[in-house]
């Protein structure tokens, strides 16, 4: 079996000779051949000297150099795409993640997990800016994707190459990478895995994330549920409206006949006109959401459905075609 480890990195000129000598005393004692991947996301430092430097003396290193600083889940894709191991290994580049974990992961693994998720349970980081606000996000997450996990923004993970080779990742969705194989069938495990405190250089990651989180977290949950059906979405948002329009235009004819109030004493007809419209827009949201979905799906010859396995996918292994074909030819007959 062939390893993969891909590593995003941004500015870790300090941390990336250590990086190496210990993922190469790791990597080394296993029985598996191995590759360690870098990505250079733009980094202005000497991180990509440095990348090349190691590259040069090491065959199994390679560095990859983005144009500009895409940010972390570009990084990482772009090491899932041109890794050529069975199994992806993801880790951050600040010596944070300890590569002597990777044999468990792997252990893990073997029990028959497609996806094995790193949990920093004794973690090493500042408790109001980064332990608090990941732990509400890791249960917010946990409830509305169904993915139990107790640490999503661990960048420690493990992959079958086959459940990952089709996700498409975006944005800042890397931590929601289980989630998404998920979704494909896979089985997604978790393991404590060990975390060091921050020796050198600086974090790139605080507070500013967690509304990027929420948003994105809401963004997967109308994909799992709706991607397929956006109009019961936007349809149901939009007919929720209209019944409020109905009810106010209702309650605005009362007073007007019955209460002794004309129209414009009230704020009813403008606000049945600003639901009625609201209603509207949202249908023909629906309406266009639709055709970009059928669209998503037909030019791209995709099917909206993921097949596991065909059992006796010809049916002449059991005789079932040669008896049919001999019936319809004797009513011919």
């Amino acid at each position: 079996m062939k390893i993969s480890i891909t590593i995003p990195v941004h500015n870790e000129e300090e941390n990336l000779e250590l990086l190496y000598d210990n993922l190469i005393e790791t990597l080394e004692p296993m029985a598996h051949e191995f590759e360690i991947i870098l990505v250079n996301d733009g980094s202005d430092d000497d991180s990509g000297k440095m990348l090349s430097s190691l590259a040069e003396r090491d065959h199994r290193v390679r560095a990859i150099h983005l144009l500009r600083n895409y940010g972390q889940t570009c990084a990482m894709m772009a090491g899932f795409d041109h890794a050529a191991g069975d199994v992806i290994i993801a880790m951050d580049g600040d010596n944070q993640n300890d590569p002597s974990d990777i044999p468990r992961l792997l252990q893990k693994m073997d029990e028959g997990y497609d996806v094995v998720s790193g949990w920093r349970k004794n973690r090493k980081d500042t408790k109001l800016s980064r332990i608090i606000p990941s732990k509400i996000a890791n249960w917010l997450i946990s409830k509305v994707a169904g993915v139990r996990l107790h640490d999503y923004g661990c960048s420690l993970k493990a992959y079958k190459k086959e459940v990952i080779k089709d996700v498409r990742l975006y944005g800042e969705m890397h931590r929601f990478i289980p989630v998404f194989t998920s979704w494909q069938g896979a089985k997604v495990g978790e393991i404590t895995v060990n975390h060091h405190p921050r020796r050198l250089g600086t974090s790139h990651y605080g507070l500013s994330r967690v509304g990027r989180v929420i948003l994105d977290l809401a963004l997967i949950r109308f994909l799992d549920k709706h991607l397929q059906r956006p109009i019961h979405f936007f349809g149901g948002f939009g007919l929720t409206n209209f019944l409020f329009a109905f009810i106010l235009f209702s309650v605005m004819v009362y007073y007007k006949f019955w209460g002794g109030k004309s129209f414009t004493e009230t704020p009813l007809p403008t606000l049945t006109v600003l639901f009625a419209l609201m209603g509207g827009m949202a249908v023909l949201m629906g309406m266009l959401a639709e055709i970009i979905m059928r669209t998503y799906y037909e030019s791209q010859q995709k099917k909206p459905y993921r097949i596991r396995k065909i059992e006796n996918p010809d049916g002449k292994k059991r005789g079932i075609e040669e008896p049919i074909r001999k019936t319809i030819c004797q009513q011919q007959i």
